[in-house]
């Protein structure tokens, strides 16, 4: 065969393999990574109040208040498993919840079932604990909007956000983490 044949039969093996194999999602997840937009600090006058009397369930379907952490900074997060932009920010996050989770209380929150969301959590070595959206409730936020992230005051005032693939582990997030605290 011809070299160029060769070559040509190698980059056509690489391409198929990003569609038949692990390394195309993780590809996902990593070129997600490294294109992810910082999170937006919000300006004094574009910061706003959120109700906190909002009904959330832990993974054994037992209810609780968003309001058990008045008085707290909190970081809320919605995500999907089965998107590779929701892991992409998931891994940092978590780098941030091993840091910061003694001192900010994290509403990692998914509508999935619990079990493909542990199943991911074990296979991606994540720590943290998911708490589960419950239907047809009144909540600050649009659960729509996936992946998106917030950080709330303790005055439960939105500080800052980030909609779509977002940088939550970056020093602009932990210096207003730690100016919040």
């Amino acid at each position: 065969m011809k070299r160029r044949t060769v070559f040509n039969l190698v980059i056509f093996a690489f391409i198929l393999s990003f569609f038949t194999t692990n390394l195309g999602y993780e590809s996902k997840i990593l070129l997600q990574r490294i294109f992810s937009s910082q999170a937006i600090i919000l300006p004094s006058e574009e910061q706003y109040l959120i109700d906190p009397d909002w009904t959330l369930k832990d993974r054994n379907n037992k209810e609780f208040s968003f309001s058990r952490s008045n008085g707290k900074v909190k970081f809320v997060y919605f995500f999907s498993s089965w998107r590779a932009m929701s892991i992409a920010d998931l891994i940092g996050i978590q780098k941030l919840y091993d840091d910061y989770s003694q001192k900010v209380d994290f509403y990692i929150i998914t509508n999935e079932l619990p079990e493909p969301v542990e199943q991911k959590q074990k296979d991606r070595k994540f720590t943290f604990k998911v708490t589960y959206l419950i239907q047809e409730v009144k909540m600050p936020f649009d659960p729509e909007k996936i992946p998106s992230g917030y950080i709330i005051d303790q005055n439960n005032k939105v500080i800052a956000q980030g909609f779509g693939n977002t940088r939550w582990n970056s020093d602009k997030v932990r210096t207003l983490l730690d100016s919040l605290l």
